[in-house]
């Protein structure tokens, strides 16, 4: 991973979220030697939602994470990594990092490298958003005691769907290259999944990386197109709706209070990241991913749209989203015989960011 310190835990910050309650023969707390992997487990019961997140972590992907990890209504039992605010290499070692820092149990896969078509113009890595490393340039461990699963990231994807069909719904909040992957080698994972929740597209507004693209979309425009015009329910939560939910210093720092040790960590990989968002106008950090997860657990927050959706995949506007609402009749086009999906666009902010501090707390 480029830029990695071997330096964990390297501030009292860090020393917190190496601490276990009640390890240390009655004692109330104990360290935990540096770089243990921790476990957490959530008493689960039949109502639980079972989540498979698709991530490339990322300063907010890893606020994402997080919640997915403490909701006490969801079963993550995937984690699959793909490129985007890093190299794959870098994700997939942060989400390592974070399993290892958080304890959660779900199996981690590596995923793609790279767009589906080779031929694509490379990626930047957006470093002056999400650091060299992809957590904000906080210190991440090179070596760690945990390792990825060994089935790569889409394979990963297929047997868990196909274990519990029905049941499983994907929250992917990255490059959907590892969805459409899945569905190339496996199309009837199509008809097994509970659902699929994407953090992409700019519906009805410009675009973060070019005017007419939103990032994760414009980063494997191919894919994207691929995973709205599969037969699966797809709910997009894009731009309209993720830009008018801004976390400011204030409330990243209550929520470190609020939520221990593991909130802690959150806060201190943030501290670019919200620098980078009042820089460009907003009133704090940008809570991108964790919108998509909240989509899922509490999607009356959320005001949607029902449309099919095609993808541009090249030219000026590649990446752009165009949705052909439903109902709104046309001449024979691309759109026709495509599912019809749901796209936000409208939120409850305040009630979003409540959320998530709820489900935060210790």
């Amino acid at each position: 991973m480029p830029g990695l310190e071997a330096l964990w835990p390297a501030t009292p910050a860090m020393a917190l979220a190496v601490m276990k309650m009640g390890q240390c023969g009655g004692a109330p707390a104990c360290p935990v030697a540096a770089g243990a992997p921790r476990t957490t487990r959530k008493k689960k019961n039949n109502n639980m939602l079972k989540v498979i997140f698709d991530t490339d972590p990322g300063v907010d992907d890893a606020l994402a994470l997080l919640y997915l990890h403490k909701h006490a209504q969801i079963d993550l039992i995937g984690v699959t990594t793909t490129f985007g605010n890093a190299s794959v290499e870098s994700t997939t070692h942060n989400a390592l990092y974070l399993k290892q820092a958080w304890g959660f149990a779900a199996p981690v896969a590596r995923g793609a490298d790279g767009p589906l078509q080779p031929e694509a113009t490379p990626e930047a890595w957006p470093v002056h958003i999400h650091g060299h490393n992809g957590l904000g340039n906080h210190p991440v461990p090179a070596s760690l005691d945990v390792a990825a699963d060994a089935r790569p990231a889409h394979q990963l994807i297929i047997d868990l769907v196909r274990a519990h069909p029905g049941e499983v719904t994907l929250v992917a909040v990255g490059r959907m290259t590892n969805l459409a992957l899945a569905l190339q080698q496996a199309p009837d994972i199509a008809g097994l999944v509970r659902g699929v929740v994407i953090m992409g597209g700019a519906f009805h507004v410009n675009g973060n990386i070019t005017p007419a693209a939103e990032a994760n979309i414009w980063g494997d425009a191919e894919a994207a197109d691929v995973v709205f015009t599969a037969s699966w329910p797809v709910t997009a939560i894009g731009l309209d709706v993720t830009t008018r939910v801004e976390m400011d210093r204030d409330g990243l720092n209550k929520l470190a209070t609020i939520g221990g040790a593991d909130a802690e960590l959150v806060r201190a990989l943030s501290q670019d990241y919200v620098d980078f968002y009042l820089q460009a106008g907003h009133k704090g950090m940008v809570v991108h991913d964790c919108c998509a997860c909240i989509a899922l657990t509490r999607p009356e927050l959320f005001q949607f749209e029902r449309a099919s959706v095609r993808v541009a995949t090249d030219g000026v506007a590649r990446g752009m989203t165009i949705p052909k609402p439903e109902g709104l009749a046309f001449g024979p086009s691309v759109w026709d015989g495509h599912v019809v999906q749901s796209i936000a666009i409208g939120v409850d902010a305040a009630a979003v960011l409540a959320d998530i501090e709820q489900t935060l707390k210790v």
